[in-house]
């Protein structure tokens, strides 16, 4: 997916209205989200992540989905103070994110593209809606849909070389109803983490529940 923002956006706004927090997402390389075409894989994403931290004093930083992933190859930096993933992975040295997934009982289908990237195979706005945002309505499943793209292999075959999430503070929000990635691998990687909460939400809470995101603030702050 690309334009991390957009994802982002209802989440940023509500922590913006309601506590004053402000945020940003991080573009990332093998998503095509800088300059050129998706390229880079893991390695790139997480020096685009080291990057941004290099700017601040201090940071909260959020992985969804593989962002746990990217999270793990930045490695430690002093500038964050605490994790939270959301639907996500807190992967050990040497694990790539096609390890990760590669048990999953119904893997999302992927095919090789263009220019070796990789594309979802089989899916239109529908079964990509039920899939990713079954519980949001047509219109944000018709944009989210727009914004699906082809990334770099290198994204998924990459083992990562640090496990950035070693003894930093963290919280995972384990997605009850997510058709993406399973619950049974959500509670493996959330066993990992420093604490975890269940929320009744597909794989895209930041989307359609940001008010249930929100009040996890407590577990962050």
């Amino acid at each position: 997916m690309r334009d991390g923002a957009w994802w982002w956006k209802p989440t940023a706004d509500l922590l913006r209205d309601g506590i004053g927090t402000v945020t940003r997402s991080v573009a990332l390389p093998s998503c095509g989200e800088t300059a050129g075409p998706a390229s880079g894989g893991l390695v790139a994403d997480a020096a685009a992540l080291r990057l941004a931290l290099d700017q601040v004093e201090a940071a909260i930083v959020v992985g969804q989905s593989y962002g746990g992933t990217v999270i793990a190859e930045a490695g430690h930096h002093p500038a964050v103070r605490k994790l939270l993933y959301i639907s996500s992975y807190l992967p050990q040295v040497g694990q790539s994110q096609g390890d990760i997934m590669s048990d999953e009982p119904d893997p999302v289908r992927v095919k090789l593209g263009d220019g070796g990237l990789l594309e979802l195979e089989g899916e239109d706005v529908s079964s990509f809606g039920r899939r990713f945002l079954h519980d949001t309505d047509a219109a944000i499943r018709s944009e989210a849909w727009d914004r699906v793209t082809a990334q770099s292999t290198a994204a998924f075959t990459t083992p990562i070389s640090r496990a950035g999430w070693h003894g930093v503070d963290s919280t995972y929000i384990v997605c009850q109803e997510d058709r993406r990635t399973s619950v049974v691998l959500q509670r493996f990687h959330a066993a990992r983490a420093r604490r975890f909460v269940e929320l009744p939400t597909g794989h895209h809470p930041v989307v359609s529940r940001p008010d249930l995101v929100i009040d996890q603030n407590e577990l962050l702050l």
